[in-house]
């Protein structure tokens, strides 16, 4: 039995070709690995003196020959097939060890050249890999290190054998990356301006390539999608990020829904933006309570008053450890999903001392280092047979970007409402209209083709929580382009508002304001959310 070992990251290489030739294999290798398998004492045969034909090009042409793709390809069960070998003089290879050169990793920096760039392609390692997975039924492939210690103990208990399920999976994986190494490259060449470029510095790179290639790993298949006649999946980025909702361990609880996952990432993703301590109730995709507070106990305490009847079965996400007192209230109420950094002992036992709570689905999920981290730098959204694609919304607004434009100013009290109001907009559907007060939203109207419905629903949704809107600040994501809808926040009680900006009415509105006595800032920016 003949094992080709060809790598470019070495880890474990070593320590795999020494239990390779202790279960019997012949060991067969290229320049720098040869080399370091004669350092530790293996018998290796070099690739080149394999072929009789020595590497070229400064390396780029040494294992694209017949005796390399004969020894792979050739079907064992074909008589021609051996035949042609036996005539050649050609061995068979059983085993293929391949990872590629780093060109993931090459781009990623950001002083990489062209130059660079283009000469960490592999040419032979994805060839061999392709020759060896086509003919999967005689030939294992491996393309990871973290495969070395499975196969070896597989082939150890088969008495150096591979059973064909497990091969097809090793095809399945290494076409997979392959997949995914030639989308790194199409995505990177895709991007470059050639006319801007230059093969010896840093080349210009549009956004947004010319060619998309999405590269995605199953996580599980759901029960059902949005409805139950509607199948779906799950899926991540194949490399997450840190911080995000696909890297969640789940701790408890029932299979997620796709409903579910969708409604726990808009809860993260929003209560993760929050430096202070916070809390996030989400229910069908909106925020319908959102605090901050001392601790994970007390912002909850406050994200429910909000609305406690869209937060029946809702999804409850915290950027703080829940501990014991948190899950005791928690507890009090019917929820789908709980997200946060950590759980205490107590706080776990707390869901695990009834049947009908150990069905709540828990989530860790660590938070990201730096806020900014863990977040999409690219948001996509299917439409039919295309996809639009656009840089996320990351704005972070600052106190010292607000523009004043009334002549009652806000007060440092009310500009830190105006800031959580407009954060927590930031994740409400469009239109949206957020009343907030002390670190805490007071009504929440959402996803109206009107904002002035958006306003009044607000309003009610604070009426029926018994939570009085008279001194609240208000965010709306995009302009009033009449005064009507500034008219209507203010009749109910808010005293401060901040939107973006940008009206042909704008001195209009802002003689409302004046009229009114309220004091009124704009962002500059909006926060259309579809």
């Amino acid at each position: 039995m003949n094992a080709l070992l060809s790598v470019s990251d070495k880890t474990g290489v070593v320590d795999f070709a020494r239990a390779l030739h202790a279960i019997g294999f012949k060991l067969i290798s290229t320049g720098g690995t040869a080399r370091l398998l004669e350092q530790n004492g293996l018998p290796v045969t070099e690739v080149a003196q394999l072929t009789q034909f020595p590497e070229i090009l400064d390396g780029r042409v040494k294992t694209l020959h017949p005796v390399v793709h004969g020894g792979l390809l050739a079907r064992r069960d074909q008589p021609a097939h051996v035949a042609a070998l036996q005539e050649h003089g050609i061995d068979t290879i059983e085993l293929l060890a391949v990872n590629l050169y780093p060109f993931e990793a090459t781009v990623a920096k950001p002083d990489c050249t062209l130059a660079d760039a283009i000469e960490n392609i592999d040419i032979g390692g994805p060839a061999m890999v392709r020759s060896a997975a086509k003919n999967w039924r005689d030939v294992a492939v491996l393309t990871d290190a973290a495969q070395y210690q499975p196969i070896l103990a597989e082939l150890k208990a088969n008495g150096g054998k591979l059973s064909d399920k497990t091969r097809f999976a090793l095809a399945v994986a290494a076409f997979n990356r392959i997949s995914n190494y030639d989308a790194a490259i199409s995505d990177y060449l895709s991007a470059i301006d050639f006319e801007a470029a230059s093969v010896d510095g840093v080349p210009a790179r549009a956004l947004f390539p010319t060619q998309s290639n999405g590269r995605f790993v199953k996580l599980q298949d759901l029960r059902y999608g949005e409805n139950p006649h509607q199948q779906a999946a799950f899926y991540r980025d194949l490399y997450p990020a840190p911080g995000a909702l696909v890297t969640a361990k789940q701790l408890q609880g029932k299979e997620l829904s796709y409903n579910n996952i969708a409604d726990a990432d808009a809860a993260w993703e929003c209560v993760k933006s929050f430096a202070q301590p916070a809390c996030v109730i989400v229910k069908h995709a909106n925020p319908c309570g959102v605090a901050i507070g001392k601790d994970a106990f007390e912002t909850y305490v406050k994200a429910f008053k909000t609305d406690p009847t869209s937060a029946f079965g809702g999804i409850i996400a915290f950027n703080r450890p829940v501990d014991l007192a948190c899950a005791q209230e928690i507890n009090k109420q019917f929820v789908e999903v709980l997200i946060a950094p950590g759980f205490s002992p107590e706080a776990l036992a707390v869901f695990q001392a009834t049947k009908a709570k150990q069905n709540v689905r828990i989530l860790q999920i660590d938070l990201p280092a730096a806020r900014d981290n863990g977040r999409n730098a690219i948001d996509l959204k299917r439409i039919g047979s295309g996809l639009l694609m656009q840089t996320a919304d990351n704005h972070r607004l600052a106190a010292a970007e607000l523009k004043i434009v009334t002549r009652k100013h806000p007060t440092p009290e009310q500009i830190q409402d105006l800031l959580f109001a407009w954060q927590v907009a930031q994740y409400v559907k469009s239109n949206a209209i957020v009343f907030c007060k002390d670190g805490m939203t007071m009504g929440v109207g959402a996803g109206q083709m009107s904002r002035l419905d958006s306003a009044r629903i607000a309003s009610i949704k604070a009426e029926h929580a018994g939570l009085s809107l008279q001194g609240t600040a208000v965010a709306s994501d995009a302009f009033f382009p009449f005064r009507d809808g500034l008219d209507v926040v203010i009749d109910h009680g808010a005293t401060c508002v901040i939107q973006p900006g940008g009206s042909m009415r704008d001195q209009e509105v802002i003689a409302a304001a004046d009229e009114r006595g309220v004091a009124m800032v704009f962002s500059g920016v909006r926060h259309f959310r579809h």
